[in-house]
């Protein structure tokens, strides 16, 4: 296998950058950004700490993030599976990235910055749903902000359901789970979990 280990020797395949790629990256929410960012509740946000990576899928009802100022969002951490690999990550490491998806758009919006965990009160307020508060809120502060190439969504058929693939003979949760501890009762966890998240999802 031949691998490339230089940025130099990646330039001489790929060639430099097109002035749209470089000359469409903001460092603030500028009033275009700000429509694509409010029209997107599902996004992967990406940290780094010292174990390592990690992407975490993120979603809500209405926006997934929300601007507090032109430099500024803030992301409700709404119930999940207690893991918090992005929390322990951004407490010692504050770098993040986003990627924001639009339902039915091929357009991506990309944000890089830091970020950190607050409990201030009012922000946790500010973020109730249906009678439910976040134990914590991550607050974004933008370094970079641009949208995506839209090739990868397209060449996905993200949104064309005609491509969808049949999942019916995937394994389930309980299924893995089954297989990774040999007595787990993947059954029941799969009858249970529909209600289950139903009725833990804020």
């Amino acid at each position: 296998m031949t691998v490339i280990k230089t940025v130099a020797e990646i330039e001489v395949i790929y060639g430099k950058p097109k002035a749209p790629s470089l000359v469409k990256v903001a460092d603030h929410i500028t009033p275009e950004y700000r429509k694509w960012v409010a029209s997107s509740n599902f996004c992967a946000l990406a940290t780094v700490g010292p174990e390592g990576v990690d992407a975490s899928p993120r979603g809500d009802e209405g926006e997934v993030v929300f601007e507090l100022d032109e430099k500024t969002l803030a992301m409700p951490d709404r119930r999940g599976n207690n893991r918090m690999d992005s929390l322990r990550n951004i407490v010692r490491d504050g770098r993040v990235a986003l990627m924001l998806l639009t339902k039915g758009s091929s357009t991506v919006t990309r944000i890089n910055g830091r970020a950190e965990v607050s409990v201030d009160p009012a922000l946790i307020e500010r973020f109730m749903m249906k009678g439910q508060a976040p134990r914590s809120v991550i607050v974004i502060h933008i370094e970079e902000v641009y949208f995506q190439c839209a090739r990868a969504v397209m060449r996905a058929g993200l949104w064309d359901n005609d491509k969808w693939p049949d999942i019916s003979d995937l394994p389930t949760a309980g299924d893995i789970l089954k297989a990774q501890t040999g007595d787990f009762d993947g059954e029941t966890y799969d009858k249970e979990w529909p209600e289950k998240a139903k009725a833990t999802m804020w």
